[in-house]
């Protein structure tokens, strides 16, 4: 798969309607084109799926939610469940109001490996370039650091446009925005209990590495496009605590993902069962 990261770059989000998006996509088709991995799919949209780690403190998604300046992500990334299929250990930074990002492209092998604490060596990669040996172990270094483990598995479809000669500006539009808890590195595209985090919104990011360019400028004014905040990791913990009966409370939904692989749903039910919530809530009052 052909790497196209964006190191450094600014972000804005918006969040939209379908018709919007649909709109949207014949705007931006004049100056850009789909990427590779958008031409020829089914709704111009391919599967992204990310397994977010943090500690059992949940210290990464409160980090956001206090919405620190400086502050960043753990992720693995992938876009296939077939063997063989590359795993992108991600660091997502916020500083100020810009995102630096760090991967490495790591054999699906080895991963297991390495989430046990094992350091990083150049034949768990993919590519040779020191720069992503690097990414990898200051990915390994933060998550020993800070004990982080699998929390959630992220998935939806995105559509994504650039420049013919570059990537230095990037819009994509994610549908489908699903969170489940998953406190394994099972690494699949199929998800278990997901909750639908959006809605049937469309989340639009403009993506840009210079200058904000003048013809998005006068996109975002024509459609009157409000900027907002789209957290898919944090808000999909908020969206669980929500509907899983904990509120807000940070608290309950770190001791509920922690409690994913026994926690019982009644049969047909992607929720978990009412009766497992409340004891979990009542275990976390105690405490």
């Amino acid at each position: 798969m052909l790497d196209r990261l964006q190191m450094q770059r600014f972000e804005l989000k918006y969040m939209i309607d379908e018709p919007t998006a649909l709109a949207v996509r014949d705007y931006v088709r004049t100056r850009l084109e789909l990427d590779e991995f958008s031409a020829g799919k089914p709704n111009f949209s391919y599967p992204v799926h990310s397994l977010y780690l943090d500690s059992d403190d949940l210290k990464l998604f409160q980090t956001t939610v206090n919405s620190d300046k400086n502050r960043y992500k753990l992720r693995l990334r992938y876009y296939s469940d077939k063997p063989g299929s590359p795993i992108f250990f991600e660091i997502k930074r916020r500083v100020d109001s810009a995102i630096l990002k760090q991967r490495g492209g790591v054999r699906r092998e080895a991963v297991d490996r390495l989430m046990a604490g094992h350091y990083p060596t150049a034949e768990d990669l993919l590519s040779k370039e020191p720069k992503h040996l690097f990414a990898l172990q200051r990915f390994c270094d933060l998550m020993k650091r800070l004990d982080a483990k699998p929390k959630v598995h992220v998935g939806y479809l995105r559509e994504a446009w650039l420049p013919m000669d570059g990537n230095s500006v990037r819009v994509t539009m994610d549908r489908n925005v699903r969170d489940d808890p998953e406190p394994t590195t099972r690494l699949s595209a199929q998800m278990i209990n997901p909750v639908l985090v959006f809605g049937e919104s469309v989340i639009l990011e403009i993506k840009f590495t210079g200058r904000f360019p003048l013809w998005l400028g006068d996109m975002v004014r024509s459609f009157n496009l409000k900027q907002c905040s789209a957290a898919k990791y944090v808000d999909g913990i908020s969206r669980m605590s929500e509907l899983w009966g904990g509120g807000h409370s940070s608290e309950f939904v770190s001791r509920l993902l922690g409690a994913t692989n026994s926690i019982k749903r009644p049969p047909g039910s992607l929720r978990p069962d009412p009766a497992e919530v409340t004891r979990l809530a009542r275990t976390a009052d105690r405490r």
